[in-house]
């Protein structure tokens, strides 16, 4: 079957010649190295899209950021997408990659596009979720990224056959609002958060692990990152509202494994409040989790901002997690 269609589950669309226009139709910036395999997360409106129409918006932030390499944030995302990143050498793992934003944006690049390729040279078949952004009009508004992210991860599950995955073995990895959305899914995955559309939403949407990189957790003040809870829950959130979307709060013995990595001089998400919050209600519950806690580096790090810094050992202890989990290859071996 033409890797170029969406795979496994009898829902055929025409991709060859697609681009990052899926989401971001008429918006500038495309690159050649974006993926042209883009998965439609819906058929038709999603849920609680009836009368929203949005413009896509891709800005590049590399010239405000003082970085050297592509750096775009998109919005305006009415269409949402898997972008499907396939390894030379696919061990059979898989990770739904989630990228931040502070939940008005997705950072498609730093956190998408970069950890995808860095993934794919170990093994990993990676999905990068371009999530509709909760402020921008939907009904149901709070769980508007969540509800992406669970069919995210039911679609890869169904079309594990075709896209040489193992379902057992499909993980999510999130960066900082993105992380949010990760343990959101980690620990909210049987929540009815939409009605099925079709037999895909049959199926489990537990993540067989998450990564979970400098992570929003908290919608508590003043631990929270602010811009994230506005954006997520409005101004004035009630206290079981703010509750009900604190994933510390939420974590369970069911939650899966959790690898969890940040820089102790983050000055955008507090690290104490949230990935070590995190950590400690993991460990309370006697969920298997790693933490990794680094001197210094700034917030967003992703592969090119760690480099030269002894943060930049993260994606080798992710691998080497995964790998005596059980769900990625040896990372000593040679890169795929």
């Amino acid at each position: 079957m033409d890797r170029r269609t969406v795979l496994g589950f009898g829902v055929t669309a025409a991709l060859a010649g697609m681009t990052r226009r899926a989401f971001a139709e008429g918006a500038s910036g495309v690159l050649s190295t974006d993926p042209t395999e883009i998965i439609p997360l819906w058929p038709g409106v999603p849920p609680g899209g009836e009368g929203v129409n949005l413009e896509a918006k891709v800005v590049e932030r590399s010239s405000e950021t003082g970085v050297s390499f592509p750096d775009r944030f998109v919005s305006g995302i009415g269409k949402p997408t898997l972008e499907v990143f396939r390894p030379q050498k696919p061990d059979g793992s898989a990770a739904v990659v989630i990228p931040g934003g502070g939940y008005g944006s997705v950072a498609i690049d730093r956190e998408g596009v970069d950890v995808a390729r860095r993934l794919n040279a170990s093994g990993v078949t990676v999905f990068v979720l371009c999530y509709r952004l909760p402020a921008e009009g939907w009904a149901n508004a709070k769980d508007v990224p969540l509800q992406d992210a669970q069919r995210a991860m039911r679609i890869v599950r169904a079309g594990a056959q075709g896209f040489g995955v193992d379902p057992n073995r499909v993980g999510v990895f999130g960066s900082s609002a993105g992380g949010h959305l990760a343990a959101s899914l980690a620990t909210r995955c049987h929540d009815k958060v939409y009605e099925p559309f079709d037999n895909i939403d049959a199926l489990d949407a537990k993540p067989a692990f998450a990564s979970l990189m400098y992570p929003v957790i908290t919608m508590s003040v003043p631990g929270t990152h602010a811009g994230s809870r506005l954006a997520l829950l409005g101004p004035n959130p009630t206290a079981a509202i703010v509750d009900r979307y604190s994933c510390d709060k939420l974590v369970t013995d069911n939650t899966p494994p959790c690898f969890i990595c940040m820089v102790a001089n983050d000055d955008v998400v507090p690290p104490m409040e949230n990935g070590l919050t995190m950590f400690r209600a993991l460990h309370a519950a006697k969920v298997p989790v790693e933490l990794h806690v680094f001197e210094k580096g700034k917030h967003g790090f992703g592969i090119r901002l760690a480099k030269g810094l002894p943060v930049a050992a993260w994606p080798e202890l992710f691998l080497r997690w995964g790998y005596s989990n059980g769900w990625f290859r040896d990372p000593s071996a040679a890169p795929g």
